[in-house]
């Protein structure tokens, strides 16, 4: 059922000449990059506590994605079914095996922190409905199951419900933030040794390997490793920088917002140049050391340098 669903959207899709694809990868690509800038803006500029509750639960449901999916190893549709055709460059994001989808894994703990931090209701549909966008695209692609999406949204959601538990225990134990922070820690490097030395389907197909398992663990790098340098740069903030954010007002949103452009210029680019330089595996984990220490570290104490804030 889930492959006709899959040839139904794609009949569709080629029906219509491919009009909507150009929309539908944007929005896709949005999950994976500049969609944290929203969480980013609330942490620098109005509320620390709630963005950087959004950016934990962000860094969990990545982590659990890495479990998930490295541990299932779900071959993509078009691997399934050769019928199947990804839509335009719909291949290129679609890294790693198939279940469960990984930009919907972001999107729902960011798209839902946001809701839940959100008091307007029509505000507050916006972020649903974006997460239902979201998992649409990625079948409408051709790169995700209808099951690979559901799944990606109820660990999503599962992440926040683990965030608003976490984030309650520090309320009513402050002193206890440091074994939390060791326990991201420890989780991410425990997921990282798991990820690496398991097991993995070997399967040939006219003398050639289908998937290389090798391949499928460059996000995970970043993915599990970044839990761990998100508990470190937690650590260094709290301990050392103690920023306030700017609040609402013009010097502050300004502030955020330039600091936004060289984040917004990273998110696209960062990956590229590092992997580039260091290799796949340990680029990818070094640009996510990079981009969280410039979000949980550098730019709070420019914040801090230029309002005295703390």
């Amino acid at each position: 059922m889930d492959i006709t669903y899959l040839l139904w959207l794609q009949d569709f899709r080629l029906s219509i000449n491919d009009a909507l694809t150009p929309f539908v990868n944007q929005l896709s690509y949005f999950a994976i990059s500049y969609i944290i800038l929203f969480p980013v803006f609330v942490y620098w500029c109005l509320d620390k506590k709630k963005g950087l509750f959004v950016l934990f639960a962000w860094k969990l449901s990545q982590t659990f994605n890495v479990i998930l999916k490295l541990t299932a190893c779900v071959y993509r549709p078009w691997i399934r079914d050769a019928r199947i055709v990804p839509a335009n460059n719909a291949i290129v994001t679609a890294t790693g095996y198939s279940f469960p989808s990984g930009h919907t894994m972001m999107a729902a703990p960011i798209y839902g922190g946001m809701a839940v931090l959100t008091k307007n209701k029509a505000l507050r549909w916006f972020w649903v409905i974006m997460i239902l966008l979201t998992m649409i695209s990625r079948n409408y692609l051709g790169v995700h199951t209808p099951q690979d999406v559901l799944v990606g949204v109820l660990f999503g959601i599962f992440a926040i419900y683990i965030a608003q538990k976490v984030f309650a225990y520090l309320d009513a134990h402050p002193e206890k933030d440091l074994l939390i922070m060791i326990l991201c820690a420890v989780a991410g490097i425990l997921t990282l040794v798991y990820i690496t030395y398991k097991p993995y389907p070997m399967d040939y197909v006219d003398g050639k390997l289908l998937v290389d398992p090798v391949k499928m663990q460059v996000d995970a790098w970043g993915d599990a490793g970044g839990f761990t340098a998100f508990a470190v740069m937690w650590y260094i903030e709290s301990r050392f920088i103690k920023f306030a954010p700017t609040g609402w007002n013009m010097k502050g949103i300004v502030l955020c917002v330039v600091g936004m452009l060289p984040l917004a210029w990273a998110v696209a680019n960062l990956d590229g140049i590092v992997m580039s330089q260091l290799g796949s595996h340990v680029g990818r984990l070094v640009s996510q050391i990079i981009m969280l220490f410039y979000i949980m570290v550098l730019w709070p104490l420019v914040i801090k340098l230029f309002t005295g804030r703390k």
